[in-house]
């Protein structure tokens, strides 16, 4: 089994697609009007707007409800990803160190969802990190 992407429902699928192009670097690959790919060296965003859920089962997913996951995004420098983001972005928290190793930073998408910044600081942390 191969982890292929995570997919956000959004409301305003050109802002939150938008959002994460800013944060990626990444230019969106849209494969319908209410469906884009965000794809990284390591993984894939995918963003279906609201109206795609039909598609699979009425109801089953809402946008702007998420309460429970958190986007990561390991960067070279989580400090200055802050500063090129925070004017951007709702932030949650600026960088600091977590007792795991990162540093990280966090901000919300234009519809809730918190997305993480994070650079491996420690020794430990490095290691883990080196091989993905």
């Amino acid at each position: 089994m191969k982890f292929a992407s995570t997919r956000l429902i959004a409301g305003d699928i050109k802002a939150v697609v938008g959002f994460y192009e800013l944060v990626t670097g990444q230019t969106a690959d849209w494969l319908a009007p209410q469906f884009a790919e965000i794809v990284t060296p390591s993984a894939a965003l995918a963003v279906g707007s609201a109206e795609t859920v039909a598609l699979f089962k009425e109801g089953s997913a809402e946008p702007g409800a998420n309460r429970s996951a958190i986007l990561e995004f390991m960067v070279d420098d989580v400090d200055a990803e802050f500063e090129r983001l925070k004017d951007s972005a709702e932030v949650v928290h600026a960088p600091k160190n977590l007792p795991w190793g990162n540093r990280s930073a966090q901000f919300r998408d234009p519809e809730g969802t918190i997305v993480a910044l994070y650079t491996p600081v420690t020794e430990a942390a490095k290691a883990r990190f080196a091989g993905r």
